[in-house]
């Protein structure tokens, strides 16, 4: 069995999970202990072509489409790269994973929780974060920090508001659902605040204070 740590982070597009991943990274590395970090979909090459599939606004996604593509990412990336890390005992802090395809196709395309979980328990082997931070925006402020960066939206961040306030709406009723998994942060707050809370969310799982081991 996996002896390293899975960590996911989640949220709505411009809530800082990029941001925070790296954060993470570097505070932990700088503490002694062995991190990798990576993106869904991506990670290994397969998984990155399907992003570029799965993101072009020039192309027509059907939910189902959709929901299979990202879970065929995803299942290459935990056979390819994921596995073998926590094998190694190494600590895997992950932009996305499982709960983003319940969220986003699972609720906001309207598949199915369920029916998502199921495709993805298959793709992933059953391989479930340790622990899940969710980084909680407003679908307004999200937008507004993803205008700040004046960069071309891709396919899924094209879509209005309602869309993702169901989604972020979805992300609640999950980390209800598993309040001791997911932990959630406000990301309404500096960078620096939102690094330390995730490092006290982080401190039962890695040790106190977070990062301290060999």
């Amino acid at each position: 069995m996996p002896h390293g740590k899975l960590i996911t982070i989640e949220g709505l597009d411009g809530a800082g999970k990029s941001t925070l991943a790296r954060a993470l990274a570097e505070t932990l590395d700088t503490r002694g202990l062995r991190v990798e970090l990576l993106r869904e979909p991506g990670g290994v090459e397969t998984s990155e072509r399907i992003r570029a599939l799965v993101k072009d606004p020039a192309l027509s996604v059907t939910p189902r489409t959709e929901a299979l593509l990202y879970a065929a990412a995803r299942a290459q990336l935990v056979e390819q790269r994921l596995l073998p890390l926590l094998d190694e005992g190494t600590i895997v802090l992950l932009d996305r994973y499982v709960d983003s395809s319940l969220a986003y196709q699972g609720v906001a395309r309207g598949l199915g929780v369920e029916q998502v979980r199921e495709i993805n328990r298959f793709a992933t082997g059953a391989l479930q974060a340790d622990r899940t931070l969710l980084l909680r925006i407003s679908p307004g402020a999200g937008r507004a920090r993803q205008a700040a960066r004046d960069e071309q939206p891709d396919r899924l961040e094209q879509e209005d508001l309602e869309f993702f306030a169901c989604i972020a709406a979805a992300y609640d009723e999950l980390a209800a659902a598993e309040p001791d998994r997911i932990r959630v942060l406000d990301a309404s707050f500096t960078p620096a605040t939102v690094l330390a809370d995730a490092l006290t969310a982080l401190d039962d799982l890695l040790g106190e204070p977070a990062g301290t081991r060999g």
